[in-house]
């Protein structure tokens, strides 16, 4: 079996654009992955190209080779775009080989320790604060404006069955916005991302908010990402000790002052999402930086992933999966949460456009908050072609 080509397709998911990547071989046999280039991996499409360009001819059934090989090329500019395109021809390489099989991907890992997998509600209120009429036109959901419609979205995530929800920092005030849309706030001014009072007051009144609405039994989290310095981290993680969160998401690269916010409060730490590869994440590990490791099966490749859960597994540390990806990205992360022992939570994107699930040939299924592992070979589906013409994203 030999590869003979390999293409890139680009959808629109409603408010991101989605890719995907298609191997097919000599023998008709095909494998999909997804890969993401919204906001900072702007440009690595190009990159999937050019080292798709060299496992041409190659038998998709030899993932680790060709993932060392791609590795060993790349070795002097690691990390980065390089790393993300790696993954991609990896992950659409081992749905090709668990195809081959008639097995699906997990079987390839040991097996399924579960069948059914927790998930959180991800960037709730988000989307609907950001793309109103998408939502309350096309959707048929309501958009949120206020910290009233905050308290009636998190009513609908307890209704879900969901275990927790996890918000981003959002400005809703009118008097601020003065007719723009709503946004996510980062620290104060462009570049220093000072903290300051009023966003620590914002914080604790939209968590108050959701946690009326949704009650003591659906846990909270909130991911302020990259967007505050280690003082206002510290600050803001102290803040808000009383809602007893799953955790407060943060991202940095200094692993030593990411385990002084971990050691100065009570409130969980979660983060990680950005750093790829075990060797990158072992300095993280080191200074027990974080009490949840956030890894990204699509970002780092299925097999990558699974060796980093391992290295945090010797620290005991828990891993919930990054998923803020399209469907196949759902179902990859799905399969990556079934085999590891240390796992937390699977993220998922509950607000959906209408044609997310129809991209998928046998669409996911989540029942009571729970992600049901999918059982057919692979991935468990393939993406409909169709579908994706039917949505071309802005520019293309």
């Amino acid at each position: 079996m030999k590869i003979v080509r390999i293409e890139d397709f680009h959808v629109s998911g409603g408010w991101d654009a989605w890719s995907f990547l298609k191997i097919t071989t000599d023998e008709g046999l095909v494998g999909w992955s997804e890969y993401n280039e919204a906001r900072g991996r702007r440009g690595l499409t190009p990159v999937v190209r050019g080292l798709a360009e060299l496992v041409i001819g190659e038998d998709p059934r030899n993932v680790g080779k060709i993932g060392a090989h791609l590795y060993n090329l790349t070795k002097s500019t690691a990390g980065g775009l390089q790393a993300l395109a790696i993954g991609a021809i990896e992950n659409a390489c081992l749905d090709i080989k668990a195809k081959a099989l008639g097995v699906p991907v997990y079987e390839l890992f040991g097996g399924a320790l579960r069948t059914k997998l927790p998930t959180y509600w991800s960037h709730c209120g988000m989307y609907r604060a950001r793309f109103p009429d998408l939502f309350e036109k096309v959707i048929g959901k309501p958009a949120v404006r206020s910290l009233d419609d905050i308290k009636k979205l998190g009513a609908e995530v307890a209704a879900g069955g969901f275990i927790g929800l996890k918000t981003n920092l959002l400005q809703l005030d009118p008097v601020v916005l003065k007719g723009a849309m709503p946004y996510v706030v980062r620290g104060a001014g462009p570049f220093e991302m000072n903290i300051e009072d009023r966003l620590i007051d914002m914080v604790v009144d939209q968590l108050a908010a959701f946690r009326e609405g949704a009650g003591d039994k659906v846990k909270l989290m909130m991911d302020l990402n990259f967007n505050y310095r280690t003082e206002g981290f510290r600050q803001i993680a102290k803040a808000v000790e009383p809602f007893r969160m799953m955790w407060l998401e943060m991202d940095t690269w200094e692993p030593q002052a990411l385990a002084s916010i971990r050691a100065a409060t009570s409130t969980p730490i979660a983060s990680l999402e950005a750093v790829l590869g075990r060797r990158a994440l072992r300095p993280y590990a080191d200074a027990q930086a974080v009490d949840v490791a956030i890894v990204d099966v699509v970002f780092n490749g299925m097999m990558e992933a699974v060796k980093m859960a391992a290295l945090l597994d010797s620290y005991e540390i828990n891993v919930a999966a990054h998923n803020s990806h399209g469907p196949l990205g759902s179902l990859m992360s799905a399969h990556f949460c079934a085999v590891i022992p240390n796992f937390r939570v699977l993220e998922f994107d509950n607000d959906e456009a209408p044609w997310r699930r129809q991209l998928l040939s046998h669409p996911f299924t989540v029942e009571n908050g729970q992600f049901m592992l999918p059982t057919r070979p692979g991935w468990g589906a393939d993406i409909v072609e169709e579908v994706i013409r039917a949505h071309p994203p802005k520019g293309h």
